[in-house]
């Protein structure tokens, strides 16, 4: 049975980037034929900015190239009270805009599943309507290489 999944900034950014830690468990994850990917427009704007930071114009034209093979969801207009009830709510994390989005785009496409690399944030918050989320790519096992990436956004 297939499940949908939001995607998150770090994972999409981490798959792009061959030198990036995260990068096979992240692009593990985008292949996986199980998962209907959705990304919230929101999204899309972050990863292209850091695409271009980190990898240059090919990257960033890279990602836009890719975005054919996921499903893109604008916020709806009832969305956008609900996210930021969330942005008050979470605010001593904080919870941005771009990660509430996430939040009750899941909601709304009734999944749990959200792909993330922002175990932190993602697996402590509630939809609005109370749910909690299965997080993936896994969490990275006590062996493998917990070096920090330069500037490398959740």
């Amino acid at each position: 049975m297939r499940s949908i999944a939001i995607l998150d900034t770090g994972p999409l950014l981490a798959s792009l980037d061959r030198r990036d830690p995260d990068h096979v468990r992240s692009a593990d994850v985008l292949r996986r034929r199980d998962l209907d990917l959705v990304i919230p427009t929101l999204i899309i704007a972050e990863v292209a900015h850091f695409a271009a930071l980190r990898l240059g114009p090919g990257g960033e034209a890279a990602f836009v190239r890719g975005l054919s093979r996921f499903g893109v969801e604008d916020p709806h207009p009832d969305d956008w009270p609900l996210i930021a009830d969330l942005v008050e709510r979470y605010g001593d994390f904080p919870l941005g805009t771009v990660d509430a989005s996430i939040v009750v785009l899941a909601d709304r496409l009734e999944t749990d599943v959200i792909v993330t690399l922002d175990r932190r944030h993602f697996g402590a918050i509630q939809s609005p309507r109370g749910r909690s989320f299965r997080l993936l790519p896994e969490p990275k096992q006590v062996h493998e290489d917990a070096a920090a990436y330069p500037s490398r956004p959740e």
